[in-house]
């Protein structure tokens, strides 16, 4: 019997991620970190790779909505390849573009994504984002590969804004959660996530979550696995272009809760600001070459109005 509403099989995994087992985890999670030596595995040889039984692995198989294990091996067969020819693919695009033609394209292609995150993303969760982020007593933020500059990019304003910021940055889980060993319920934690998804922040989310600590998650999608253990989701869109992961989207979300938070505590924001400037001046930090914009200029030149009445 064929699959009914083929998808690909990370979108399988994610969808059936929160139901599974300890064990099908630890399959999904070594599918996810290195799905280039599960193609190649039969289903003993995954698990014992894994730590779980032959037939674990077959039922897991079934779990997600295959046949058996060699239907699903043939999907994540398919699936790396098609990650395999993605350079090709591209080289097809535009092989034959001027590199003006290429800039024109990608950042037609980034503009599509803005316009689809605004249409997608919830303005209350948004709003949650907001009030949660600025009430916690000690903010937690973890992206890690390509998504740790969005991660760091937070956390430098976040620490303008409110202090009591702390950055989770480890190649460990088990440091990770060492980082984290006091989270607790009055406090909140912001996952940055998107393909492939990382095990080792959907596990520090799942700690959070477990220590009753209210959970963010900027991911692209209602299927990702981030939204497990989040009590509030910020969804941006953030496909393939090229080879790189466009991160355009997710960055603007970013963005739009910094000023928002701004908006929100302008008095603590320009207390930060005026407290480092002075810093800035009594150790002779940087030789005055930077705009004094905190009594001279808009602290943020955005043209929101309040509203009358």
């Amino acid at each position: 019997m064929a699959i009914e509403n083929r998808y690909d099989i990370i979108t399988r995994i994610n969808e059936h991620y929160g139901k599974m087992s300890k064990g099908q985890k630890a399959i999904s999670a070594f599918i996810y970190d290195h799905y280039d030596q599960a193609v190649f595995m039969t289903a003993a040889k995954l698990g014992d790779t894994v730590g779980v039984s032959e037939s674990t692995v077959v039922r897991y198989a079934m779990f997600i909505g295959y046949n058996g294990y060699p239907e699903f091996q043939r999907d994540l067969e398919d699936w790396v390849q098609n990650k395999i020819n993605s350079v090709q693919k591209i080289g097809a695009k535009y092989g034959r573009s001027t590199q003006s033609e290429i800039l024109t394209s990608v950042l037609q292609a980034d503009m599509e994504k803005l316009q689809d995150t605004i249409e997608r993303i919830d303005p209350t969760a948004f709003e949650t984002a907001v009030d949660i982020i600025l009430e916690a007593k000690t903010v937690y933020v973890m992206g890690v590969r390509s998504c740790e500059p969005l991660a760091e990019f937070l956390n430098f304003y976040l620490n303008m804004i409110r202090g009591n910021v702390t950055l989770l940055k480890t190649t460990s889980i088990s440091e990770t959660f060492e980082q984290m060993i006091r989270i607790g319920e009055q406090d909140a934690m912001i996952g940055i996530s998107f393909p492939r998804y990382s095990m080792r922040t959907l596990k520090a989310m799942e700690f959070a979550n477990d220590r009753n600590a209210k959970v963010i998650t900027i991911t692209d999608s209602v299927h990702s696995p981030m939204n497990l253990y989040s009590s509030c989701n910020l969804l941006a869109r953030s496909d393939m272009v090229s080879i790189v992961d466009s991160l355009v989207a997710p960055l603007s979300v970013i963005n739009a809760l910094v000023v928002a938070m701004c908006l929100k505590r302008p008095e603590e924001v320009k207390k930060s600001l005026k407290n480092l400037e002075e810093a800035w001046n009594n150790y002779q930090v940087y030789l005055n070459d930077e705009i004094n914009f905190i009594d001279e200029e808009p602290m943020l030149n955005y043209p929101l109005r309040k509203k009358e009445g």
